[in-house]
């Protein structure tokens, strides 16, 4: 059934915005046309997608450019021929710089999947700095991927719903667009934690049974008075979101009867003075709790949230959050930014907005070259996976901050100079270290010295935002260039001597600067400098290092030109398809025992079988100790891993764990992030659960690439917390 137009020019002409339908139209027969033929996994016509874009584009009342963009933007990326001129020659150039934005570096080649991460993400950043519609667009795309992403084999539907919860979730936060910022997250909690929200979604539906008719009450006990005293008024009643709930429990350890917002009414007002005056109502109706009051109105929110937020005591016992604000804060609570996007002359936005989006700069400043996606993406993440705090300068100006922050970020949110300079602070006028942790409210001051020598590189290890640590860097970047290279040679040295000892300088000379071309940098200093004031994590070199020494060894193994031909044989002996040399047999057929499931690395045995050539088992497997000294000991024989099972990291085995955890909300999310983070695929997941002991087992399948690898994923998850004890092994 071909796709229909009518929901999408039904919402252009609710909006009561004028729009260009005839280039929107244009725009959809176009991209209807170039995607004839192309399915989505779901088998719907990919069609559909595009369409479904432009019609979320719609209800945040996007302009016609925007959405002319989100019918096009997957074209040039998915349609052989199509290209950015030809979009450009039929739909102008600002629809041409949108889909540009919108578009993949795929054209690129990547080293690995994290620098083609943040490239694609700096790209987007990029153009989102010139022109906020473009992730405008994104967001709504990735809502309709959200949406369908059940069509996806499971692994994909984790890294996809990783990645939402991580990025976009937190980008529609601080652009304020809560409706689809708290649809992305229930989205992505589905796949990352399906038993939490499950156990939730039961929950709710529980406490909604019990008390059916509650909100109706309460908006009407509340409508009444203030009709009663002639005000102008709209209530509107909700629930709390199942990840906020989530959120509440998993991030602050409350139980269901410790979360006192789950009920909420939203009265909207016409004037700002009302706001207080309805605050003053419902606090005369209702027993107010303590420590419950939020005054975003005065302080608003980084995102320019402003509402007044209050927690009562309703008639019967039943504690619920009122919210009070203008239509106008209604409006920019919803919607966000694109609640009062205007353009003048095509695209640019007004100078209000850009410093809205000064947050995107310090991204885009960031030496991305050198961070990990996870550092990266720190300054999204202010008020989504961590709470803030509103502190004052003693101008009164507000400063927010992450919660934990100390002096240190406080005067570097000020300005990189102050936190340069800075050799104390001042809360509530009285002299504090500069390492004390500041609580809202608190007014700080920061005293300087022009003779300070400049931060300490032990502050990065205090400091709580992502942009007191950027700044703190790059002061050390800047100024400090020497004594980096110096420090960073002597920690690299180090790394060698774990990893490998023995090397000539000028083999690390050459592995180095080898590292170095692969980030981008010019020279083997500028890679040192980088390490040197914490650009570089020197966990990642290690990596890089161990890499690059596998690399040499396999590709510059010196070979004697005395070899004799049986050294040459057992030369090409020490690769197998099998992964497994067994002494005295060419070719012959290898399985590996369930009993044991050895791994690379493993010392092996191998047992010539009845009918399937040899099953190898682990040296120590209990078969193998009992075989050895019974009746049929003459069948073991000796084997070892060929060296291209050791080396080849293509090589792909599986591994069954046994993860005893305690059975607390969100652990199943907790393991599954650490192992999407690792960029390792989950094939199977099975749970149980005691109710006697407050446990669960989780047995999970997971691909490695042999027993070093596996061990390295066991130590990590060891990390946590939560689990209790780690077993099982692997099988190829």
């Amino acid at each position: 059934m071909p796709a229909d137009t009518q929901k999408l020019f039904s919402l252009l002409d609710d909006s009561g915005k004028k729009y260009d339908k005839e280039k929107i139209q244009r725009a959809f027969d176009y991209a209807d046309e170039a995607h004839a033929g192309q399915f989505r996994k779901s088998g719907e016509a990919y069609i559909y997608h595009p369409l479904a874009v432009a019609e979320i584009c719609a209800e945040l009342n996007l302009d016609t450019d925007a959405i002319c963009a989100a019918l096009l933007h997957d074209i040039v990326e998915d349609v052989p021929g199509a290209s950015l001129e030809g979009i450009e020659a039929l739909f102008g150039v600002n629809v041409k710089i949108l889909v540009d934005g919108l578009t993949k570096l795929v054209t690129i080649p990547f080293e690995d999947k994290e620098e083609e991460h943040i490239e694609n993400l700096r790209k987007m950043f990029l153009a989102m700095s010139r022109d906020i519609r473009v992730i405008l667009i994104k967001l709504c795309d990735r809502l309709h991927n959200m949406r369908t992403l059940a069509s996806h084999l499971e692994e994909k539907q984790r890294l996809i719903a990783l990645e939402t919860m991580h990025v976009y979730a937190p980008l529609a936060h601080r652009l304020g667009i809560q409706r689809i910022k708290q649809e992305l997250e229930s989205l992505a909690l589905q796949y990352l934690d399906p038993i939490g929200f499950e156990e939730i979604r039961g929950w709710m539906e529980t406490k909604h049974g019990e008390n059916q008719g509650f909100i109706e009450q309460v908006k009407k006990e509340i409508g009444d008075k203030l009709s009663l005293l002639g005000m102008e008024y709209s209530i509107k009643g909700r629930i709390k979101s199942i990840y906020s709930i989530y959120r509440k429990m998993y991030r602050s350890s409350k139980s269901f009867d410790e979360i006192y917002d789950y009920f909420a009414v939203r009265i909207i007002v016409d004037s700002e003075i009302a706001c207080y005056t309805v605050l003053g109502v419902i606090h005369e109706m209702y027993h107010s709790m303590p420590g419950r009051f939020k005054d975003y109105i005065s302080t608003p929110k980084p995102n320019n949230y402003r509402s007044l937020h209050t927690t009562v005591i309703g008639r019967a016992g039943v504690p619920f959050e009122v919210q009070i604000r203008t239509a106008e804060m209604h409006q920019i609570a919803e919607y966000g930014i694109a609640a009062h996007w205007k353009y003048k002359s095509g695209a640019k936005s007004d100078e209000g907005i850009n410093k809205k989006l000064e947050w995107i700069h310090m991204l885009l400043e960031s030496d991305q070259k050198t961070m990990d996606s996870e550092e990266y993406l720190t300054p999204l993440k202010i008020d989504i996976f961590e709470d803030e705090i509103f502190v004052f300068t003693p101008k009164g100006d507000v400063i927010t901050l992450p919660t934990g922050s100390c002096g240190i970020d406080f005067a570097y949110a000020i300005h990189s100079g102050v936190g340069n300079k800075m050799v104390g602070i001042k809360i509530n006028g009285a002299i504090a270290p500069i390492t004390t942790v500041l609580q809202t409210g608190q007014i700080v001051e920061v005293l300087t010295s022009s003779s300070s020598k400049g931060p300490s590189r032990d502050w990065l290890k205090i400091v709580k935002s992502g942009e007191a640590k950027n700044k703190i860097r790059g002061w050390y970047k800047k100024e400090k260039r020497e004594e980096n290279i110096q420090l960073a040679q002597g920690e690299v040295d180090k790394e060698f001597d774990k990893i490998r000892k023995g090397l000539t300088e000028e083999e690390k000379a050459r592995i180095m600067t080898t590292i170095a071309q692969r980030h981008g940098l010019e020279s083997l200093d500028d890679l040192y400098n980088s390490i040197g004031y914490g650009g570089i994590a020197l966990s990642k070199i290690h990596v890089k290092i161990r890499d690059e020494i596998e690399r040499s060894l396999a590709a510059h193994t010196p070979v004697s030109l005395e070899v004799t031909q049986t050294q040459a044989e057992k030369k090409e002996l020490k690769k197998s398809k099998s992964g497994v040399i067994i002494e005295g047999l060419e070719n012959c057929q290898v399985k590996f025992a369930k009993c044991c499931s050895p791994l690379p690395g493993d010392e092996i045995i191998g047992f010539i079988t009845r009918g399937y050539g040899v099953s190898v088992h682990k040296y120590n497997c209990p078969h193998a100790v009992e075989g050895l000294g019974g009746e049929e000991k003459d069948r073991w024989i000796h084997a070892t891993w060929a060296q291209n099972a050791v080396e080849n990291q293509s090589n792909s085995y599986s591994a069954t764990l046994q993860i005893l955890v305690a059975d607390n909300i969100g652990v199943m999310a907790s393991i599954s992030t650490t192992l999407a983070e690792m960029r390792i695929p989950i094939s199977a997941i099975n749970t149980q659960t005691s109710s006697t002991s407050k446990t669960g087992l989780l047995t999970i399948t997971i691909g490695i690439k042999g027993r070093e690898h596996l061990n390295s994923i066991v130590e990590r998850l060891k990390k946590n917390k939560d689990i209790l004890q780690i077993s099982g092994g692997g099988k190829a």
